[in-house]
């Protein structure tokens, strides 16, 4: 088994981190919360205080934060992960961050002689608990085969994207889709629920019809018809709705960069943009159903 660095234990890292316990790993996590290195320690993970303590001997270093300006400082500054981490350890990058940043950031790491991935998920916070994640993998083809053994014990559909920074495209486009999706499943129920049926029934309807589509089957934006689904369970995030304005702000930049026209996906921002300010942005994101239920009520 391998000494592996896990820097970022919040509600996706620590699952994940976790699971390369269990898997009998040396884990050694570094988060800036305190209560997160803590908790990490009390369920049989080794916490670190700093970055170059948990890097230190470790072949492989995982890290999955906030954003690319978190990603860049990071690795790239004084002390950072390309600074102290041990002559051929594989870095593993799991944050969206776009590809424009990923691909800076590892062509920082060639650079220092260092083999990185780009490998966001998808799969949610259950997804992250039961190893259950996708990864979508950018980078050289033989690191991502060094990387998949230990990908899949953190997830059940690993998939080799291509080049540096093919990753987050996948991941973003996915996002994009799976956003616009779920705003347009809750507007189909809001309509269809003012009309005069429930939502229960056109569940069952629309399921075996041409709408049907993962939004509506495994995480139905409207409370009732999943039950394990945020939204029968007061939107308790698995991923916050201002998360998911992050990144569709990446998408929208990643389209500019290239001129491509994402007309839903600019609609999309500002339905997240509203949900944010009406203070929605830390239920999960499926929360888009409350805020178009609300405007129906307005109109």
């Amino acid at each position: 088994m391998s000494r592996i660095a896990f820097i970022g234990l919040g509600n996706m890292g620590m699952p994940m981190a976790l699971n390369l316990v269990r898997a009998g790993h040396d884990v050694q996590g570094f988060d800036i919360s305190e209560a997160a290195l803590a908790g990490f320690a009390g369920q049989g993970g080794q916490s670190q205080r700093s970055v170059a303590a948990a890097v230190d001997g470790a072949s492989i270093v995982i890290s999955i934060v906030r954003n690319a300006d978190d990603v860049k400082n990071l690795y790239c500054t004084a002390g950072g992960v390309l600074d102290v981490a041990a002559p051929g350890a594989l870095l593993i990058e799991s944050s969206t961050i776009g590809p424009a940043a990923a691909r800076a950031v590892a062509a920082e790491a060639a650079q220092a002689g260092f083999a990185m991935l780009d490998a966001p998920v998808a799969g949610g916070q259950a997804g992250a608990r039961e190893a259950r994640l996708t990864f979508m993998v950018g980078g050289a083809r033989t690191a991502f085969d060094r990387a998949e053994p230990v990908l899949r014990q953190m997830g059940a559909r690993i998939f080799y994207a291509g080049a540096s920074g093919n990753g987050q495209i996948a991941k973003l486009c996915n996002n994009l889709i799976a956003c616009v999706s779920s705003a347009v499943v809750s507007e189909a129920f809001i309509l269809g629920s003012k009309l005069g049926m429930d939502y229960q029934t056109m569940y069952d309807i629309i399921t075996q019809s041409t709408g049907q589509c993962w939004t509506l089957s495994h995480n139905c934006p409207v409370p009732g018809p999943v039950p394990s689904s945020p939204a029968s369970r007061d939107y308790v995030p698995g991923f916050a709705a201002d998360l998911m304005l992050k990144d569709l702000s990446l998408v929208a930049s990643a389209a500019s960069e290239v001129g491509a026209a994402t007309p839903f996906g600019a609609r999309a921002i500002q339905l997240y943009r509203q949900l944010s300010e009406s203070g929605l942005g830390a239920r999960d994101w499926t929360v888009v159903a409350r805020l178009i239920e609300n405007s129906a009520s307005l109109n």
